[in-house]
């Protein structure tokens, strides 16, 4: 530790410091716009110079170490001429069209030109003009002009995103930040690049001109979307969501969001909203009902449906997005009519995976402890797309000496040094955790299980074992490939006895926001009861949909939707028209997220209660309320919440923690590998649930490019076909017509094809074998 003095205020800080970190431990602000306490130093914008006593001339305070004895003056006569000559420079080239600029109200610049800029300007030579780039649908650069060149966006590509898209061109009063020619930006973190702008260069291009800074309310949230549970702040105008921004948090999400948190809100304000109840009358058409008729009509569906066929037939679907008291008075609602007949995890196909679990799946420790493990490997997870946060915090970790080790179906980049990776067919997972499960015991002397005695350990798992056979600190997590796999209960098995050899620590990613909130609300199937898969592959007479989208929701979206067709009774209770009018009888508006209150819990075991920040759009009524109304029109007991914080407290009422466990109970094994050719299947980070889909800026970035059929070299050799060409894809349920792309990172007999396009629906499930044929 070292100890200085700062304005007179003594102060002691780690060695290594720098005056800045001194001058915030102390709550002394000094001016700058280049340091951010995330990023790397830069000291280019040096407007935090700061005198210190002994040295010739000001220092940058974000540049300068700490040391023993060291006497600083922020505010002297000194240091303030020195601040105010650096503004000068800087306003220089600088617009002066505050009032247009989208950063006008909250910029640094602005905020800084009022206690340190001059009231006119000695500068008469003209401006600068730099021209505008296209950065994507994203990001706007359209006044590169404001730039001051602080580097902020640029080191935040390098450091946080793990991607290099912006860079400096030029030196002097020709620098200028721009990307690769023609390239736009395509990190799924790129929207904190304008957060950290400190001027208008870097603003929203979805918020641009839309509103003034000091028009908008600001309102807490839970971002919905995947297993983080990011903390957010809505920004409101008139009862609308204008903007989304981070929420800082440093054991969640730190002081980041992923651009499907940030940009998702167009979809709360899509044409496709539903915003008054309606009923499928007798001819088939839809027409507009009152609450108090279409809610009698789902009770008398209902009631109908249990008296003519038993209330085994009733079925209750979810998704992972729902809040802990949507999920809770749906399951209460479900078992009152006598069914155990609900899930809400619909791309989950092992039924076996249900009777493996002793607990609630978690992530196995808190979501900030992945900066501290010094082995950590992932298995069945596409990393980057599906849990964007985490793996920030992964890169971070990797640069500090962590290694990370992959086992999955496509090598795609993770954006971090990989250290050890096995990349083989979905089939092939298990025996891929078996070989390294092998390998680690040879390693350690000690005997492999019995289950694996046939097993020959490769090179690459002599790699990954040797790794977790060199760590203290091990972590094994399985993603959401692993967990949706047919496959996933020896999937499960084999990577839990991959975690007791290694000593580590054993845990799932889980896949959406309130996935571990669904299992302590009790939405998954009692004894005899049939899970999501079950209840669409043998059709009921009855089901309740609740946010669902089953035909991109679904593993096997065209089964599901003509499984809700044939029934005899299907209500629907969705924030959006087009997700259930093909099917439904009734469909009851509910509100999304931001205008209801409610719980996610998130994969750490955090329960985040948010409240609702804009009114329910028309009609629409917050979910908890239209199942706790839907109840009492029942006539069925239990339905007396007068709040979602007394339904939260029934489920959550003697702590989380107790019911967390990811101790498998089913047997290791490796499976037959399947011959032919099977389908890899992700889900775009930007098609995973119906509001993200309904997101125009996010529908327009090449992560929601339209599908292809993606192939390795060989396996394009071996089927006789190139890239390029239009081929049939067939499975099963059916075939789709799409292009070939050769794509090396895919793993050999397989195929990737995405999910969450209505144009790859046909194919079925997202597991099984498939036939590529020329068309």
């Amino acid at each position: 530790m070292v100890e200085l003095t700062i304005d007179g205020n003594a102060v002691e800080v780690p060695e290594g410091s720098m005056v800045m970190h001194a001058a915030q431990k102390i709550g002394l602000y000094v001016p700058h716009f280049c340091y951010h306490k995330k990023l790397s130093i830069a000291a280019n914008c040096r407007m935090c110079l700061v005198e210190v006593e002994k040295a010739p001339k000001a220092l940058p305070a974000c540049a300068t170490p700490a040391t023993n004895g060291m006497i600083v003056h922020t505010c002297s006569e000194r240091a303030r001429a020195a601040q105010k000559s650096v503004m000068e420079f800087l306003l220089i080239n600088h617009p002066l069209d505050c009032p247009i600029c989208d950063q006008g109200g909250e910029c640094q610049l602005q905020d800084l030109a009022v206690g340190y800029g001059s009231s006119a300007s000695r500068y008469r030579e003209e401006k600068r003009v730099v021209f505008h780039k296209d950065l994507g649908p994203l990001v706007s650069a359209e006044e590169m002009t404001r730039c001051i060149h602080c580097t902020r966006c640029v080191r935040f590509g390098q450091e946080i995103a793990g991607v290099m898209e912006l860079g400096m061109l030029g030196r002097g009063e020709h620098a200028e930040i721009t990307a690769f020619v023609g390239r736009a930006i395509e990190s799924e973190l790129s929207g904190n690049m304008i957060d950290l702008c400190p001027v208008g260069a870097l603003t929203s291009k979805p918020f641009r001109y839309s509103a003034r800074t000091w028009e908008l309310a600001r309102r807490r949230s839970v971002s919905p979307h995947d297993s983080l549970g990011a903390n957010l702040v809505i920004q409101v105008k008139d009862d609308r969501v204008m903007r989304v921004v981070p929420f800082e948090d440093e054991a969640v999400n730190e002081c980041w969001i992923s651009d499907r948190d940030r940009f998702s809100y167009e979809g709360l304000n899509s044409d496709d909203r539903l915003s008054v109840p309606m009923i499928r009358n007798a001819s088939g058409q839809w027409a507009e009902a009152s609450w108090s008729d279409a809610l009698q009509a789902v009770a008398q569906g209902l009631t109908r449906v249990r008296d003519s066929f038993g209330a085994g037939q009733i079925g209750a679907l979810a998704t992972e997005y729902a809040t802990v008291e949507e999920f809770a008075l749906l399951a209460r609602l479900t078992r009152a009519l006598g069914s155990e007949n609900i899930d809400f995890r619909l791309r989950q196909t092992d039924a076996a995976f249900d009777a493996a679990l002793t607990g609630t799946p978690w992530l196995g420790m808190p979501i900030a402890e992945l900066d501290n493990l010094d082995r950590v490997i992932v298995i069945g997870s596409f990393l980057r797309k599906d849990h964007p946060l985490m793996t920030q915090r992964l890169r971070q970790a990797a640069k500090r000496g962590t290694q990370i080790l992959l086992i999955d179906a496509a090598a795609d980049d993770p954006l971090l040094p990989v250290a050890g990776r096995i990349t083989v067919a979905p089939s092939a997972l298990p025996q891929a955790v078996a070989q390294v499960a092998v390998a680690l015991a040879q390693a350690r002397g000690t005997q492999a299980p019995q289950a694996f005695a046939s097993v020959e350990a490769g090179e690459a798992a002599k790699v990954i074992a040797a790794s977790l056979n060199s760590g203290e600190n091990v972590a094994v997590l399985l993603g959401n490939l692993a967990v949706t796999s047919d496959n996933a209960a020896v999937l499960a098995a084999n990577a839990q006895a991959l975690a007791e050899l290694a000593g580590a620590k054993f845990g799932f990613l889980t896949s959406g926001g309130n996935t571990v909130g669904g299992y302590l609300a009790g939405a998954t199937p009692g004894q005899g009861g049939k899970t999501a898969a079950a209840m669409l592959a043998e059709p009921l007479k009855a089901y309740v949909v609740v946010h669902a989208e089953p035909l991109l929701d679904a593993d096997n979206g065209t089964q599901a939707v003509q499984a809700l067709k044939d029934a005899q009774f299907a209500v629907a209770l969705t924030a959006y028209k087009s997700a259930a009018a093909e099917w439904a009888d009734v469909m009851l508006p509910i509100a999304p997220f931001t205008e209801t209150s409610g719980t996610f819990v998130n994969a750490e075991g955090r329960a985040q209660s948010f409240k609702g920040t804009v009114a329910p759009l028309g009609q629409s009524r917050p979910g908890w309320k239209v199942l706790r109304v839907l109840g009492n029109v029942m006539q069925i007991p239990g339905f007396d919440d007068e709040t979602s914080e007394s339904v939260r407290d029934a489920v959550l009422s003697g702590g989380v923690e107790t019911r967390l466990s990811n101790k498998i109970g089913g047997a290791i094994g490796v499976p037959s590998a399947v011959s032919g050719l099977e389908r890899v299947a992700d889900v775009p980070i930007y098609r995973s649930d119906a509001m993200v889909r309904r997101a125009e800026a996010l529908q327009s970035a090449p992560a929601s490019r339209a599908p292809t059929a993606r192939m390795n070299g060989r396996t394009l050799a071996d089927l006789g076909l190139t890239a390029g060409i239009a081929v049939r894809v067939r499975s099963a349920s059916g075939a789709v017509e799409l292009e070939t792309v050769q794509d090396d990172t895919v793993a050999d007999r397989a195929v990737r094809v995405a999910a969450g396009f209505e144009q790859t629906a046909a194919l079925g499930g997202t597991t099984g074998q498939l036939t590529v044929e020329r068309v």
